[in-house]
């Protein structure tokens, strides 16, 4: 087995393991060095939202595939651990958008439907699939769809329902898991997961949203934070700043993690 077969399945033993998977997102080599030094990181997701940010781009596509790709690459190249890429919407062509990121090293992926109709965002996941199948790594595909994220379905019954009809097809096609992003009350969770089965879906936390150890009781297989790690990262800078123009001083206990 090689270096990247061997990722890959450990990768995806993670999603199926009886612990809930925390992927805590990164979006450059640094972010990525400090998440994977601490001793409870099994795996590293990248942030499409983050790196788009980082190099000057607004969300959805807007950053070019291959400086996408680029940043990919760095983050795998700064772990030994499994790194899923988060690849939006497969940039129009799910299945070679996927070859390429396993050619920069990733061995699992996010895949947004955008709510999409419903055939072609099953063909985008069969495209994908098909396309690590033919590249002999074991992959993670985490196949997200946007039911939540948008109003194309008034009521959270329908919202639910049709998360499942699409999460359903997308394990049909050989999805590992099914993300639902949006901020989901804990009885959400749970009609999600009853249709999906245990260990099939995967969240966003946000803040405000439920705790990652009910989420492990509920059967959620992996919750990530998207750019909320940035954020965060990001706020600290700004109230540093903020703290430093005010006549203050850095905050002791900074480490010297760059």
């Amino acid at each position: 087995m090689t270096d990247i077969q061997a990722r890959g399945a450990e990768l995806r033993r993670l999603h199926d393991a009886p612990e809930l998977l925390q992927v805590v997102n990164v979006w450059d080599a640094i972010s990525a060095r400090v998440i994977a030094d601490l001793p409870d990181t099994r795996a590293l997701a990248t942030a499409s939202h983050s790196i788009a940010a980082t190099l000057g781009y607004e969300d959805g596509e807007k950053i070019p595939l291959d400086q996408m790709l680029d940043m990919v690459g760095r983050i795998v190249a700064a772990t030994d651990l499994p790194v899923s890429a988060d690849l939006e919407a497969g940039y129009g062509d799910a299945g070679e958008t996927i070859r390429h990121a396993i050619g920069v090293g990733a061995v699992g992926a996010n895949l947004e439907d955008q709510l999409r109709p419903f055939d072609d965002a099953v063909a985008a996941v069969r495209a994908a699939i098909r396309a690590a199948e033919a590249e002999g790594v074991p992959f993670a595909l985490n196949a997200r769809t946007d039911v939540f994220l948008r109003d194309t379905f008034p009521t959270d019954h329908e919202k639910v329902e049709e998360a499942i009809r699409r999460g359903r097809a997308f394990l049909d096609e050989g999805a590992t898991c099914v993300f639902v992003p949006g901020k989901l009350d804990e009885r959400t969770v749970e009609q999600l997961v009853a249709g999906l089965g245990e260990r099939k879906l995967s969240v966003i936390a946000v803040p405000g949203s439920v705790a990652p150890t009910r989420l492990q009781e509920l059967g959620v297989a992996r919750v990530s934070y998207g750019p909320w790690t940035q954020r965060v990262a990001l706020t600290a800078l700004k109230n540093t700043a903020l703290e430093l123009y005010a006549g203050g001083a850095l905050p002791l206990g900074t480490e010297q993690l760059n």
